[in-house]
C-alpha cells in the first residue's frame, strides 16, 4: 500500500463506509497538485461526516457528478447537481453533500491544492472497514479517532461553527489519549 511513503493506490481500490451510504474509489495516484477520488453515495447517503457541515481551511473543494443527483450546500445555500454538472467549494466556506436521487449518485471529488487529502480520506475509509471498535454501533466515527485524524491532519477538516483555533486545542489534547487507547493513523501525512 504505501512505498517511499508514497501511496500506491491500485486502481479502483474501493472503500465502503456503512454509516454515511458512501463508498470511496481511489483512481488517481498522489499528486502535490490536486488529490482526486470518486464517491458513490447510496440513497440517504451524505458526506463530510454524515451531512455535517465543515471546511477545508486550504484547499478547494470541486464536485463534479457522473451519475445521480446531488447536493451540494455552500453556506447554507444549497445547490442541485445533475450528471455532468461541476461546483467549487472556495476554501474556508461552510458545506457538506448529500445524495439527491432515489438511487446511487457518483461524483469525482478533486481537492486543490492537494495537500495529503487522498490519505486522511483513505484513512477514514479504510478504518471503517479494518477498526470497527473505533466507530460506533451505527458505524459513526468515535470522538477519540476523529481527534486524532484530525490533529493528524492539521488544516484539512475541521467543523463548522466553533472556532478552528478551538478545535486544534482540543484535537491536540485528545490525541495523546486515543494514542493510549489504540488509535493510529494507518498512513501518515506525508510532509
Amino acid at each position: 500500500m504505501t512505498t517511499d511513503d508514497t501511496v500506491d493506490y491500485t486502481p479502483g481500490t474501493t472503500l465502503v463506509n456503512p454509516f454515511n451510504r458512501e463508498t470511496f474509489i481511489f483512481r488517481q495516484r498522489e499528486s502535490t497538485d490536486i488529490a482526486e477520488f470518486e464517491v458513490r453515495l447510496g440513497p440517504g447517503g451524505s458526506g463530510g461526516g454524515n451531512a455535517l457541515r465543515h471546511v477545508h481551511p486550504k484547499a478547494e473543494e470541486e464536485f463534479t457528478v457522473k451519475t445521480g443527483r446531488l447536493n451540494v450546500s455552500i453556506d447554507g445555500l444549497m445547490h442541485l447537481l445533475g450528471p455532468g454538472e461541476t461546483i467549487i467549494v472556495p476554501r474556508g466556506k461552510a458545506h457538506f453533500f448529500s445524495n439527491a436521487h432515489q438511487g446511487d449518485t457518483q461524483a469525482v471529488i478533486r481537492f486543490t491544492p492537494a495537500q495529503n487529502h487522498l490519505r486522511f480520506f483513505f484513512n477514514f475509509a479504510m478504518a471503517a472497514q479494518t477498526h470497527p471498535k473505533w466507530f460506533g454501533p451505527l458505524g459513526q466515527p468515535k470522538l477519540l479517532g476523529m481527534a486524532l485524524a484530525l490533529h493528524t491532519f492539521k488544516d484539512h477538516l475541521y467543523l463548522a461553527g466553533p472556532p478552528i483555533w478551538l478545535q486544534k486545542l482540543l484535537f491536540a489534547a485528545l490525541s495523546p489519549l486515543a494514542r493510549l487507547l489504540g488509535y493510529r493513523a494507518l498512513i501518515p501525512p506525508k510532509t
